[in-house]
């Protein structure tokens, strides 16, 4: 076999590639073989008919045709290997020459990973919100956990912001009562928004036993999206009672002591949550200004899988289970179709380029990822999505993605190599030390963009298959 590869465009060549007819003989045999147990044919038993009676009975055409497609995936794999390619995705094939007993001539055009040169990325230098919690931060954290632990107590008075409300709700539309349209005893504060747009200003000033109607759009159920009439009859009003804030309250709702150490501890927990907030930004910058030093050419054909591949996640997964449509989620969005797919395709061609940009780091840094590395992301992504680790474990071993693991986690220690390099500055001016952040935070701030793994994965695996 001989094989040449001409450059299309940085992400496209086109293997040519000569078969001399001796190394299709092991593809002729199996070709006769199969046809021989397909067939019958009166005066030869099943499976013993042969080769110049199948080629008289149903044309050598049928055999070759076979064996060409059975050798085409070898041919093709032996090229790319030889050529040292990093191909993405499935073929083109087009055979260009086939000769009974001499040749066959083929071609075959194919997406490939782009050569990326990565350059001195130590020069980076990124701003990011400094780490300040005031008095206030503590007083609304404080505040809701009070809020946690209020009281309700009925009470003889109109309704009220803050009132804890037990309603009786009928929904109609077009006059019908629907049949998931009634609902008694449901609890709902006024002011939390957890019903249905309209019913506060419904229900403020309402005294047990008083109703009103009012019109509002369902956001579930079997009318969802559409106008209902909906009637709401108040059986009940509740104020809510916040308890003092003094050390019996402190004893009340933690382990400590005083509402002095509460406060203090607090002050930790919000200072911890802010640093982990400025490590994640420092982390979303660095990447920014990395992907805008490296020129990375985006095959078109992955491109496009890639943002049907969000489009369709975004449908019929994310929109499906609130109950939401695109037509309706764009009109919450306030966004016309035009601005969706733009933006779908500017976050595709992002996610793309931070894969190809971090992967081609782990190369150049000699990356590699332990079992100790693995299980801890591991347990991230399962915690994540909700599933126990070992689902989560056997999940990922059957699906067959187990290099997708490993491959995100070799590039959140990429990316946490150049933030290490990077200078990261507060917008007071000081310098932020992050080495002792978490790499699988690296991790998580590549995959915000990311989203192209599975894609380019999934396309490089059957490209290899």
């Amino acid at each position: 076999m001989k094989s040449a590869v001409e450059t299309l465009n940085p992400t496209r060549v086109r293997l040519s590639i000569e078969v001399p007819f001796e190394e299709l003989k092991d593809s002729l045999d199996a070709a006769y073989k199969k046809i021989n147990q397909q067939v019958t044919v009166k005066g030869f038993r099943k499976g013993k008919i042969p080769a110049r009676v199948i080629d008289q009975r149903f044309g050598r055409g049928a055999v070759l045709e076979e064996a060409v497609n059975d050798a085409l995936p070898k041919f093709y794999t032996e090229a790319v290997n030889e050529a040292e390619l990093n191909v993405l995705g499935q073929p083109e094939v087009d055979i260009t020459d086939l000769k009974d007993g001499e040749t066959l001539n083929f071609t075959a055009e194919v997406d490939i990973r782009p050569a990326i040169e990565i350059p001195d990325y130590s020069g980076i230098e990124v701003e990011v919100d400094a780490v300040e919690v005031s008095e206030e931060d503590i007083d609304t954290s404080v505040e809701q956990l009070r809020e946690r632990f209020a009281s309700t107590s009925p009470v003889e008075r109109a309704a009220a912001e803050g009132d804890v409300l037990t309603l009786d709700l009928e929904a109609k539309v077009d006059g019908e009562v629907l049949e998931d349209g009634v609902a008694e005893g449901v609890s709902y504060t006024i002011g939390s928004g957890e019903l249905l747009d309209g019913i506060d200003e419904a229900v403020t000033g309402l005294e047990a036993g008083g109703e009103a109607t009012f019109a509002s759009e369902l956001k579930g159920g079997s009318a969802a999206g559409r106008e209902a009439q909906v009637t709401v009859k108040v059986t009940q009003v509740a104020a809510r009672e916040l308890p003092a804030l003094d050390d019996e309250f402190a004893q009340l709702a933690s382990e400590f002591d005083t509402l002095e150490e509460l406060r203090a501890d607090s002050r930790k927990r919000l200072e911890n949550m802010k640093q982990y907030d400025q490590a994640t930004q420092a982390q979303e910058r660095v990447l920014e200004k990395l992907l805008e030093l490296v020129e990375v050419p985006v095959p078109e054909k992955l491109l496009e899988d890639e943002i049907n591949t969000r489009k369709h996640n975004l449908e019929h997964h994310q929109l499906g289970q609130m109950g939401l449509d695109l037509e309706k989620y764009l009109e919450i969005q306030g966004k016309t179709a035009e601005e969706f797919d733009a933006e779908t395709k500017e976050a595709a061609v992002k996610g793309i380029k931070t894969q190809f940009v971090l992967d081609e780091l782990v190369n150049k840094e000699k990356l590699n990822v332990n079992q100790e590395e693995l299980t801890e992301h591991l347990m991230r992504r399962a915690a994540s999505s909700g599933m126990s680790p070992d689902q989560f474990a056997q999940a990922v071993v059957e699906g067959g993605q187990v290099p997708l693991l490993v491959g995100e986690v070799a590039r959140g220690k990429a990316l946490a190599v150049v933030v290490e390099a990077a200078t990261v500055k507060d917008t007071n001016g000081e310098i932020v030390d992050l080495e002792d952040e978490d790499e699988d935070e690296a991790a998580e701030a590549a995959e915000t963009t990311e989203t192209a793994g599975d894609a380019d994965a999934d396309a490089e695996e059957s490209a290899q298959a």
